[in-house]
């Protein structure tokens, strides 16, 4: 499946929603978990502006990429961000959209502290 790299050096992103497990199965409430790592996912919703444009994207990432306090507003990085076209078919409906994934989701509130104190 084609992934596409997302530049993310021109935008502010922040949080919208707070991290939230993956659900794979909502009748079962499964969480998903990633294929190579067996790491659970999360979801980030965040604040992506760009170019004069906002928008909320829901990102993939494993718990483990999760770093700092990530709570609503706060300006974060994304690391490996690619996007990845789907499409199927549920109940003779065809759907499609894009689903983003990321290596790393690191709050940059710590990193602003950090540089501050040194």
């Amino acid at each position: 499946m084609r992934q596409i790299p997302v530049d993310t050096s021109a935008a502010t992103v922040m949080v919208a929603k707070m991290p939230q497990p993956k659900v794979k199965d909502r009748r079962t409430g499964e969480i998903a978990t990633d294929a190579e790592t067996g790491a659970k996912l999360m979801t980030v919703d965040v604040m992506f502006a760009a170019n004069d444009e906002v928008e909320i994207l829901s990102i993939t990432v494993p718990e483990p990429g999760i770093s700092g306090e990530l709570t609503m507003g706060t300006p974060v990085a994304l690391t490996g961000l690619i996007a990845r076209p789907w499409e199927n078919d549920f109940n003779g409906q065809k759907r499609h959209g894009i689903a983003f994934r990321a290596v790393a989701v690191t709050s940059l509130v710590a990193t602003a502290a950090n540089s501050k104190a040194a």
